[in-house]
């Protein structure tokens, strides 16, 4: 006979509750108790030993879910939330109970098993995740290009040589700069799919008015200029791996799609009257918060949760100060061969510039940086680097540097972009933000914030 999982309900609304219960019970389920309070929870936890609980944040009591997702995580019970409140301070204090997902009120039928399903898989995962006998194996694990030895690298490595062999959608969490796409390409060369396309989407540089027509394609005829059919991103992935970067800036509209995309496995090219199934795992990568973004509205639960199965977070650079040399004398190697020079290495004082920064555009700017000072070389040493050591936003008005130079174009518009971020608070877009103030759109100002490297973090 087969086993059937067991799940508790916490939710105090009578309603909701049993509706939850009845889509449960008709998908196989078995639903030992609903409990309305924190308090009696614990009771039923202790006497029914489920396997899962679903939680709502609000009960009756003085106790929220939250504070028994703590209680019910020390005794290794996996859960899921179920909450209407989806605002910044609520989603911050979720994550640190680290749940298996988080379905928002109302759902439909479908996506509350959907989610169930991947909370499941990414448990299971976790699980063997946590077995020692299924670390890295170094010598049938490869990670070309990947460059250092420092714990927080190696870490993410582990992590990689895991989830690799597996289907599961991978989210890459990092600055700009920590080398998110180079962890994908691992990823997929790791995988079963190596063989067959990695295909990669800059959700940033999509046209808002492209951004179907890329991803899924359109039919000859299908509108104005579609003089011949053309083939989306998903399917020119088809059987391997698509990899969304920058996912953070994908408009809503957009992000429907997608995750109707990922829960159908189909698509639908615009025009078309058939859908097509496509077989594509799943890498996205992204600079923001993701939870902010949420919390903002600017990003879908929903999707969240289900990209964020494996998630993988890279250290900046400043935290894995130790892999800095190692990483100079690779890129050093690189471009004096790129170049033909017979540069080799860097003299201590140089070394110490470099170990001493705090590399705001982290293994980007360090890999420019030796690009520069490669082609400058006049020897076979760098023996010192110009870094551009951030300071203060001056006033827009001020043309030169303390030298008496001329201040770039780009340094010019660098300037001119904080000073509007440092009156805004900080603030982007919407009424007294800076791209109003700049009278910019939101969206080119966030591509010239990303490509001068400045940050929100900063204000």
């Amino acid at each position: 006979m087969e086993y059937k999982e067991k799940i508790l309900i916490v939710e105090d609304e009578f309603i909701v509750a049993n509706d939850l219960k009845m889509i449960l019970k008709k998908a196989g389920y078995d639903v030992v108790g609903i409990a309305a309070s924190a308090e009696q929870a614990r009771q039923l936890v202790a006497t029914k030993k489920p396997d899962w609980a679903l939680l709502d944040i609000m009960l009756k009591g003085t106790e929220t879910g939250i504070d028994l997702a703590h209680d019910i995580k020390k005794q290794g019970l996996p859960f899921l939330f179920i909450s209407a409140n989806t605002n910044q301070a609520t989603l911050e204090a979720v994550k640190e109970t680290e749940p298996y997902g988080f379905m928002v009120k109302p759902f439909r039928e479908k996506d509350l098993l959907v989610m169930l399903d991947i909370a499941k898989y990414k448990f299971a995962l976790q699980q063997k995740n946590n077995t020692p006998q299924t670390g890295v194996d170094s010598q049938n694990t490869a990670f070309n290009g990947i460059v250092g030895k420092s714990k927080a690298l190696t870490d993410v490595l582990q992590k990689i040589g895991v989830v690799a062999p597996t289907d599961t959608s991978v989210l890459v969490l990092g600055e700009s700069g920590t080398g998110k796409e180079r962890i994908a390409q691992s990823v997929h060369e790791n995988s079963a799919r190596k063989n067959k396309p990695l295909v990669v989407v800059n959700c940033a540089a999509l046209p808002l008015s492209l951004v179907e027509s890329e991803l899924f394609g359109y039919e000859k005829g299908a509108f104005t200029g579609a003089n011949s059919k053309r083939i989306g991103k998903f399917e020119q992935a088809n059987g391997g791996t698509l990899f969304l970067d920058e996912i953070g800036e994908l408009p809503l509209d957009a992000q429907v799609k997608l995750l109707r995309v990922l829960q159908e496995k189909e698509i639908e090219r615009i025009g078309g009257e058939e859908s097509v199934k496509v077989d594509v795992r799943i890498v996205a990568a992204t600079n923001r918060i993701l939870e902010h973004e949420v919390a903002e509205g600017r990003f879908r639960l929903d999707l969240y949760y289900r990209l964020n199965v494996f998630p993988v977070q890279l250290p900046p650079l400043r935290e894995r100060k130790e892999d800095v040399e190692v990483l100079a004398l690779h890129f050093i190697h690189k471009y004096a061969s790129l170049a033909r020079k017979n540069v080799t290495g860097v003299t201590p004082f140089a070394l110490k510039q470099l170990t001493d920064y705090s590399w705001p555009g982290n293994i980007r700017e360090l890999e420019h940086l030796i690009e520069r000072s490669v082609l400058l070389c006049p020897g076979t040493e760098i023996e010192q680097f110009n870094l551009n050591i951030p300071t203060a936003p001056v006033a827009v008005t001020e043309k030169e540097t303390p030298s008496g130079a001329l201040l770039s174009l780009e340094d010019m518009e660098r300037e001119h972009i904080m000073a509007a971020l440092k009156m805004c608070g900080g603030k982007v877009f919407g009424a007294g933000g800076a791209a109003e103030m700049l009278k910019i759109a939101p969206a080119t100002l966030y591509a010239k914030m990303k490509k001068l490297g400045i940050k929100q973090e900063y204000f």
